[in-house]
């Protein structure tokens, strides 16, 4: 009789010390999805969404923040396309020289990276300029994009770090000449990196850098095109760590780590359901010359990049079949 009241009592225990976890774990996810989205954690918006087109496009925007020279230029683009059938997920990365109207319906144009720091230069606001960014891409690409979401350098390096750094798997050996700060009037210098072939553990700064070398020994790894590629492996690593048992352990550090430094329109919830939907490799598209673009000159001398013949019906197409695969509810 005593051991069944012992058990008894140790079964009450658990479950009174499940229901204050799981209490304290919700307020915490809750805080951080309000601090980063201004929705609580559980809400969702997606099937309202995304039910007319069948897929949630999330726009992902890196720029640099703080001192770093061109602060609000957003020179990583990544669309992250979920269908709400439940298959694979697809990604399409853009390249920052797409030569593209902004706003939307001005008749004036610009680099598509620009179109944030446009934005928030005219509304000194971050919320705003995600949401005016998105809607300018959205008209370049043809697609709707319901979801949007920035992180700054920042929090990129704070969160590789929180995560204990990640291993990315280095398709070719190169070095590159870096900055040495990210700020020239803290140090203007520039320093040689190193990556070798193979999986490679990175820290924070370390993937940042592989994933933003520009001028490096090898022509191939010097384009934009090459950077995207280097950032959607630099992103994978981050996918994989977070769904780790070490990831999940690390939730709520990782939550501190970020908070200020990630801005949303999205839920925890929803874009746990974004991240956390496996990604179909043969749908993961660099937009690039070899398949979509023309290259020129802008009329005031930058280098631009266009849909091939500037046909804007051409490269609604091929993005739609990039990330969509087949034709989308909206087409059918």
């Amino acid at each position: 009789m005593r051991v069944i009241k012992l058990a008894s009592l140790v079964i009450v225990i658990l479950l009174i010390a499940t229901v204050v976890f799981g209490i304290f774990a919700y307020n915490r996810a809750n805080a951080f999805s309000m601090a980063i989205s201004r929705k609580s954690a559980l809400e969702s918006d997606i099937n309202q969404l995304a039910r007319k087109e069948g897929h949630f496009n999330l726009l992902v925007m890196g720029y640099g923040g703080g001192n770093h020279d061109g602060a609000y230029l957003t020179d990583s683009l990544m669309i992250y396309s979920v269908p709400l059938n439940g298959g694979p997920a697809s990604r399409l990365s853009i390249p920052r020289d797409l030569w593209v109207e902004s706003p939307y319906g001005s008749g004036y144009y610009r680099k598509i990276n620009a179109a944030y720091a446009y934005a928030f230069a005219q509304t000194r606001n971050h919320r705003k300029a995600a949401a005016a960014a998105a809607e300018d891409i959205s008209h370049a690409l043809g697609i709707p994009i319901q979801g949007w979401m920035t992180v700054d350098f920042n929090g990129f390096r704070d969160l590789v770090d929180a995560l204990g750094g990640v291993d990315v798997n280095v398709p070719r050996s190169f070095t590159a000449k870096y900055p040495a700060n990210d700020d020239p009037r803290i140090n203007y210098k520039w320093i040689t990196i190193r990556f070798k072939k193979g999986v490679q553990h990175m820290d924070g700064e370390e993937a940042i850098r592989y994933a933003r070398a520009r001028y490096t020994n090898d022509p191939r790894e010097s384009s934009d095109f090459a950077r995207a590629a280097r950032q959607q492996l630099v992103v994978s690593a981050i996918k994989r760590k977070l769904l780790s048992p070490t990831g999940i352990i690390r939730g709520f550090k990782l939550a501190d780590a970020v908070q200020d430094d990630i801005k949303t329109n999205l839920s925890v919830r929803d874009l746990a359901s974004i991240f956390g939907r496996k990604i179909d490799d043969k749908r993961s598209v660099v937009l690039g010359l070899d398949n979509a673009l023309d290259q020129g000159m802008s009329s005031d001398g930058q280098y631009i990049l266009y849909p091939r013949n500037n046909n804007w019906n051409y490269l609604h197409r091929f993005v739609r079949n990039s990330l969509y695969g087949s034709q989308s509810a909206a087409e059918r």
